[in-house]
């Protein structure tokens, strides 16, 4: 089974290249970021067309969403406040459309775009700040489930700085600062593990190019985009990596897929490669 997330950066504008590479690579399950789109005018019956089902949560020009599934999609919530009750910033994280998780395949799917936060203690960062530690308890409560989960999606943070083609340019900038990698890792706890790191340990692994400084030319790109398995999953990945081939096309997104290769339903016979 071949999931895998992808920043579109605006569906509409992107279509063909997603139709196309989704067709290409036979994915199973496809979560976008920054559809960028409202709901009504989102093209699902393209995907439709193909033999997928589609769930989206999306807003007019920004961020948005979208779980694209060949198997059938369950139990979908959209926004903190259908996890997390009582928690004083829902109204406010959930004004933006960044996050929607449903049951595929008998896993929790969570596709998040976390905010890029703008700079260091700036408003935007402080919402950054807030929208991860929700996304703590939100975690922490879909957990308690016990299911296996696949959180993926545009962190915009560097977990680390082999995650960053000149790591010295930026130390303690925004999407690399320790303050930021804390708390992505205080959210996804000791349960979530990052299974491209599994499989790429090396640098120069990158899921962005800024469309500024011609980074995409120079290969000064950042690796932002991630797929978090817990155990029972990541027991079953057989390679995870990220296609760089859309992002070298004519008016790309600024992003590369990453996908994971998962052997799903788990046969009786575990993955040797974890034991």
């Amino acid at each position: 089974m071949l999931v895998a997330t992808w920043n579109v950066n605006s569906i509409r504008s992107r279509i063909d290249h997603v139709k196309e590479w989704l067709v290409t690579n036979k994915i199973d399950i496809l979560c976008l970021q920054e559809t960028k789109t409202e709901d009504k005018f989102f093209p699902i019956e393209i995907f439709s067309n193909l033999g997928y089902e589609v769930s989206i949560s999306g807003q007019k020009s920004y961020n948005g969403v979208a779980i694209i599934s060949r198997f059938p999609i369950n139990n979908i919530k959209i926004g903190f406040d259908e996890v997390i009750k009582d928690h004083k910033d829902l109204p406010i994280l959930d004004e933006q459309k960044r996050i929607i998780s449903a049951e595929i395949n008998d896993i929790r799917i969570i596709n998040v775009y976390v905010p890029n936060g703008s700079s260091i203690n700036s408003d935007k960062f402080i919402y950054k700040e807030k929208w991860i530690k929700c996304l703590k308890l939100y975690l922490k409560e879909i957990n308690s489930s016990n299911a296996p989960i696949c959180l993926l999606g545009d962190f915009n943070i560097a977990p680390e700085d082999r995650d960053i083609h000149t790591p010295s340019n930026y130390k303690e900038s925004i999407m690399a600062s320790s303050k930021e990698r804390k708390l992505l890792r205080d959210a996804l706890g000791e349960e979530l593990e990052d299974v491209f790191r599994i499989f790429e340990p090396g640098d120069k692994n990158w899921s962005w190019w800024d469309y500024r400084h011609s980074a995409w030319e120079r290969d000064k790109g950042w690796r932002i985009d991630h797929i978090y398995l817990t155990e029972d999953i990541l027991s079953c990945a057989n390679s995870c990596w990220i296609d760089k081939e859309p992002r070298s096309r004519e008016k790309p997104s600024d992003h590369a897929p990453v996908v994971v290769d998962i052997s799903w339903p788990p046969s009786e016979t575990e993955n040797e490669f974890f034991f």
